[in-house]
């Protein structure tokens, strides 16, 4: 049985790379089947890749193959690779940082680097090329594993989990009196941000419908302070209000209802952002 492509890069759709990466795997097989999980990956920001894989690939049948290719460093002496996770996926992607969810959240039981021997496209008009590994060597190895024609032993030698580029994953730190995490993530369509809260960790102190005092700190300086209602429907809160809820992985977010937090607030993720849930 042929398994299913699952694609994210940051290729967007304004010029043709998408078209020809989609190409060559179709002409590796062309009863391959490719779905698409985006291709508005921030440019670089393998973090993001990363963190995309871990918001949907658990969702998917066992088996399937996904290829995520944001690849700063394409053509340099950074590896190539396939990983094998524990919960039953292959990642084929540059392993640089893109693997971290997977590897913190699922495990990754095996990963190899890609033999670029047999497993690149080599053409005659493109022996030159060294900054499209998307199509020319992530695609084309992606789809030669799919179709059967390799196994995933044959992808090529493995190499030490140990070795795995990986960024760093801050978990939130629960006190007497607050829990203090961090946005670790947008929601870029509706401006929402992610913390790396749990939920399971909010509800020891709080519950549905509570009025959580909420401070936000930017580098050490609070840049936003309120009282937030936790609600489970963006419904329940008036239009332009921000409220607390829990996302689709069962972290806390924050949201302005009808609006856009990113925006309207002037704020982001990443490590220069604080969020503080208070007790009182």
């Amino acid at each position: 049985m042929k398994k299913m492509l699952v694609v994210q890069t940051d290729f967007t759709y304004k010029e043709g790379a998408v078209a020809a990466m989609y190409g060559v795997i179709k002409s590796v097989d062309p009863d391959i089947e490719i779905i698409t999980a985006t291709h508005e990956i921030p440019q670089y920001d393998t973090w993001s890749a990363s963190y995309r894989l871990y918001q949907y690939i658990d969702f998917w049948p066992k088996g399937t193959i996904f290829i995520s290719v944001v690849d700063p460093g394409v053509g340099t002496d950074r590896r190539a690779c396939v990983a094998k996770t524990r919960n039953g996926y292959y990642i084929v992607t540059p392993d640089n940082g893109s693997l971290t969810h997977a590897d913190h959240y699922f495990g990754i039981e095996e990963v190899r680097q890609i033999d670029e021997t047999i497993n690149r496209l080599h053409r005659e008009d493109n022996g030159a090329v060294s900054i499209f590994h998307g199509r020319d060597l992530f695609g084309y190895c992606a789809a030669r594993l799919a179709s059967g024609i390799i196994s995933y032993e044959e992808v090529g030698p493995v190499y030490d989990i140990s070795e795995i580029v990986r960024h760093d994953i801050k978990e939130a730190e629960i006190f007497e009196d607050r829990i203090e995490g961090m946005f670790e993530i947008n929601d870029p369509n509706f401006g929402n941000l992610w913390t790396n809260i749990l939920l399971s960790d909010f509800l020891k102190k709080h519950k549905m419908g509570d009025l959580v005092h909420t401070a936000i700190y930017r580098d050490e300086e609070k840049v936003f302070d309120d009282v937030l209602p936790y609600y489970d429907s963006f419904g329940k809160a008036p239009k332009h209000s921000v409220m607390i809820y829990n996302n689709e992985i069962n972290k806390m977010g924050l949201a302005e209802v009808m609006g856009n937090l990113c925006e309207d607030y002037d704020l982001g993720y990443g490590e220069a952002y604080k969020v503080v849930f208070y007790d009182e």
